[in-house]
């Protein structure tokens, strides 16, 4: 524990230390990235050894807040959110130390820096504290780091909108969260978790967690501000808000669920059908963007929903006494919430080097940059297949978990409403991932492959090393993670022990079968491996004494095939968004080839978000137009002011004694 908190402290420390020095860019980017890059290495080693002892350790000091003390503890559902937090900390400051270096933005890093490593700090603390007040005031400066990182240029109008909406949005959250925590202490003159009672309408309860904390995790509909709020960051904040600072959310709603005492069946199917709700929502709407970050905004929201139903399910299997279902739901969940930090930072460190040498993120404004920028195209394609769930990478691993898990509720209960839920949740994991290997298809090729289809994406270069370096060291964390899944499945053991509640033997076998499991698909990735280098072999041996040249491919007549005639992201994705017309409600503007030789041709759509667009935006406009009402109340009077204050007070006091 004193580790943790040296880690913290040292971001705290090194945040301040590059704000005093905002005078030199290089000397606020040292502080910054040493700082981060320092705590990750510090704070790995205790989170290392709870996740490998499965013990817990703790500190309680007493302070002078009300209700309770300053208390942290880190267990082995803590350790399972640090190490993400640390490991992806770590690596996109590195990268964000070229990348803003790079940028030549007139403004100095320093302010970017200290809110940066403030925003690690704050996530850290979020997940090792256990008291109420010591979690609100980290969720709270978590919430406002993060605002200020994503409207740093906020010079540009959609970028101050976007850090609106998510300030809204976060601070609605808090209060669900708020009110949260004042029920289960009422009554208590303490709010340290280990304190706190959670047996009273613990249902009211469980639904104020899913409101304020998916309004963190992106759960649909409360996901508005993630597709607003990740293309306006720089790209290593975006990748730290979508790989790991949603994720407190999750935190958050699994370490609510260990207070409330035994749950009930409907929490499960609740979870499950927000899962699906946000799995399928978030990659339809992410197969019709045309900016990159958004398309991989929208993709968190996909992953999100995958985790809720493995949560879901896990929850629904404890409720019934199915600790197969309840075990694999939990491990699923758990090992997703590693993958997509993973793959996630990775794709989103992909697109701000694609963003960095082409100036821009529109999928069709790029192309052709494979030969450009091969080793950002290397690591984009190894995201783009994890992300898919392809083996042999480590998003495969997680969902198999979750299928079985399905498969097991399926089988195992008797009762109709369990049946049906277990269908729709086999059904929805299948259509989810048709759609994201379509949706990850279209992101690669539009950007990669073809010819380029503006000056820029021809003139494309590859990043420095300290922009590569990171990608590849994530890279290379999807494949391990995919190949070494029978082990990172069993050092979830204690903490699948901790949120089933069931015994540590129960436990231990069903996580040896899922193990076992893992261990055929491992050797499954490993003999694909294998048999694609025996074919470059085989290849390279078969060309070894023959003159290899290149030529022309047959061209249909066309001598020269430019970039108009490919496929562009709006064409690519037409028969999905056309089958999906109905829940996606895109515009559309076509300009149909006309005569036997047309000259001009084009199809573009735009599809904006239905919840925003049909819900969030009428909502909010009726209740300006309401408040608007009451403005005569704001007449600049002070000492109406004050009355108005004295009246309230006078109120309250009345109830009181009342």
């Amino acid at each position: 524990m004193t580790l943790l908190l040296f880690a913290v402290g040292l971001l705290a420390v090194s945040a301040v230390a590059s704000l005093g020095a905002r005078r030199s860019r290089s000397w606020s980017t040292r502080l910054g990235v040493g700082g981060v890059a320092a705590a990750a290495a510090v704070g790995l080693v205790p989170t290392l050894r709870v996740l490998g002892a499965g013990a817990s350790e703790s500190l309680r000091w007493p302070w002078a807040v009300p209700y309770g003390a300053f208390f942290v503890e880190v267990d082995v559902l803590s350790a399972v959110f640090l190490l993400p937090i640390f490991v992806l900390s770590g690596l996109a400051a590195i990268y964000g130390g070229e990348y803003l270096r790079a940028a030549r933005h007139p403004r100095s890093p320093a302010a970017a820096w200290f809110f940066f490593n403030l925003l690690v700090a704050s996530m850290v603390l979020v997940v090792l504290a256990r008291n109420a007040v010591l979690f609100l005031v980290a969720w709270e400066v978590m919430a406002l780091a993060s605002f200020f990182l994503v409207t740093s240029d906020d010079e540009v109008e959609s970028v101050r909108d976007a850090g609106r909406t998510y300030l809204i949005a976060t601070h609605l959250g808090t209060a669900c969260i708020l009110a949260l925590f004042m029920l289960l202490g009422r009554g208590g003159a303490s709010l340290d978790f280990d304190r706190l009672d959670g047996t009273a309408a613990p249902g009211l309860l469980f639904l104020l967690a899913v409101v304020g904390f998916g309004a963190k995790a992106g759960f649909v509909p409360l996901h508005v501000w993630l597709p607003e709020a990740h293309p306006a960051a720089p790209s290593h904040v975006s990748a730290l808000m979508s790989g790991v600072m949603i994720k407190t959310g999750i935190y958050g709603l699994l370490r609510i669920l260990t207070l409330l005492g035994h749950p009930e069946p409907w929490w499960g199917f609740v979870l499950c059908g927000i899962g699906i709700l946000s799995g399928i929502g978030g990659v339809l709407f992410a197969l019709a963007q045309h900016d990159l970050k958004r398309l991989l905004a929208y993709s968190s929201v996909e992953n999100i929903g995958i985790i809720a139903i493995g949560v879901g399910l896990g929850v629904l299997g404890r409720s019934l006494d199915l600790p197969a279902v309840a075990v694999l739901g939990f491990a699923g969940a758990l090992l997703h919430v590693w993958n997509h930090a993973l793959f996630k930072g990775l794709l989103f460190l992909g697109a701000g080097a694609v963003a960095h040498a082409t100036g821009t993120r529109e999928l069709d404004e790029l192309g052709g940059l494979l030969k450009r920028m091969p080793r950002t195209g290397l690591v984009f394609f190894v995201g783009a297949l994890a992300i898919a769930a392809l083996p042999p990478l480590n998003g495969l691993v997680s969902e198999i978990l979750i299928y079985l898990g399905a498969y097991h509720a399926l089988v195992s209960s008797a009762q109709d409403s369990v049946t049906v839920g277990a269908v729709c949740v086999i059904g929805a994991l299948a259509l989810i991932g048709g759609l994201a290997v379509a949706c990850f298809t279209q992101a690669f090729g539009v950007v990669f492959l073809g010819e380029p289809r503006s000056a820029d994406a021809a003139q494309a270069r590859d990043p420095g090393r300290a922009m590569l370096w990171p990608m590849y060291a994530l890279a290379a964390g999807c494949v391990l993670g995919g190949l070494l899944a029978p082990f990172v499945v069993r050092s979830l053991a204690p903490s699948l022990v901790a949120l089933t509640r069931f015994a540590p033997d129960v436990v231990a076998a069903h996580v040896t079968s899922a193990a076992t499991v893992c261990t055929r698909v491992a050797f499954a990735g490993v003999g694909l491996l294998a048999l694609a280098a025996a074919l470059a072999t085989c290849r390279r041996a078969l060309l070894a004494k023959r003159p290899v040249v290149t030529g022309l491919t047959w061209d249909c007549g066309y001598a020269r095939p430019t970039a108009r005639m490919e496929y562009t992201a709006s064409s690519f994705a037409q028969p999905l968004t056309e089958l999906f017309g109905h829940v996606l409600r895109a515009r559309r503007r076509l300009l149909p080839p006309q005569g036997l030789f047309p000259r001009d041709a084009a199809l573009a759509t735009d599809t904006p978000d239905v919840v925003l667009a049909h819900v969030y935006t009428p909502l909010f406009a009726g209740l300006s137009r309401g408040l608007a009402a009451l403005r005569w109340l704001q007449h600049g009077r002070v000492h109406l002011y004050v009355l108005y204050i004295a009246l309230t007070l006078l109120a309250l006091l009345v109830w009181k004694l009342g």
